[in-house]
């Protein structure tokens, strides 16, 4: 595939994949050992080409596809989406040794999920899925995850893309943003009660008004909130910043689930980076 370019990845990316391929692999292990489980699948929303180029040392890495690939026990189903044909050509050619358990799409992935996917991965059915939401920038629709946490059976790692919002959305004189950008951030965010979060007005001595912008934790931890209390996630985690060179937020990952004993694990894996000060 001469016309595939392989994504350059920064080392946040790199943590990331490592974070996500450490929970599947204990989920797969767990999960396996539950006999009354009937089958338990990976589904990875934007998968990309399955693999990548690191920005620091320019060599390949397995991308989340592949990692999903080869956890042990294997899951019972995999479910790679994307939405560009080389990518899925991509992903094709890396999972054609499985034939059978592999599921590649097309498209986009808010409307294969909620018709295609979900469906399979029923609570009353014994069926348990882990699920990947890892978006490029405000690209996922806040019915995709409102469903997964309804149907209790789903569990998610997600991409809570601040920087996408910051350069498009959350700018101080909001009256500037484009109406697109606020669709996107409403469609991402599932309404606009986001700009109650997102902004603060005070009154000064002289009685004027000011609208000021709260910072990105504000943010996240909104956006949490809303992940237990609107999407019905029992089990929300305090997201990993994801944090570039520089020490800017890129995104926030955060893991939604129903389980407490899901929940433990991936805070030990959050807090093994935290303590390398990443």
């Amino acid at each position: 595939m001469a016309d595939l370019k392989l994504d350059e990845i920064g080392y946040w990316s790199e943590i990331k994949l490592d974070i996500v391929k450490k929970y599947a692999q204990a989920y797969s292990v767990i999960i396996s050992n539950q006999q009354y489980i009937k089958k338990h699948v990976y589904i990875d929303a934007f998968a990309g080409a399955g693999q990548h180029i690191s920005k620091t040392t320019k060599e390949f890495i397995p991308g989340s596809p592949l990692n999903a690939l080869n956890v042990n026990p294997p899951f019972n189903e995999y479910h790679f989406i994307d939405i560009k044909q080389t990518r899925v050509e991509a992903l094709k050619e890396i999972s054609k040794d499985n034939p059978s358990t592999v599921f590649v799409y097309e498209g986009d992935c808010n409307k294969i999920l909620i018709e295609h996917i979900f469906p399979r991965v029923r609570y009353d059915e014994y069926r348990r899925g882990l699920c990947l939401l890892d978006p490029y920038g405000l690209h996922l629709d806040w019915d995709v995850i409102r469903k997964a946490g309804e149907m209790k059976s789903i569990e998610i790692f997600l991409n809570f893309p601040v920087m996408d919002m910051n350069m498009n959305v959350l700018w101080t004189r909001q009256a500037n943003v484009d109406k697109k950008q606020l669709e996107r951030m409403n469609k991402f965010w599932g309404d606009d009660s986001w700009q109650n979060v997102a902004y603060e007005t005070t009154r000064d001595l002289f009685g004027d008004t000011h609208v000021s912008k709260t910072d990105n934790k504000t943010v996240a931890d909104a956006f949490r909130k809303r992940l237990k209390d609107v999407a019905g996630f029992a089990q929300v985690p305090e997201p990993m910043p994801m944090r570039n060179t520089r020490g800017g937020t890129v995104y926030y990952l955060f893991f939604a689930s129903q389980k407490p004993v899901a929940a433990d694990i991936v805070k030990d894996i959050f807090d093994t980076y935290r303590r390398k000060g990443l």
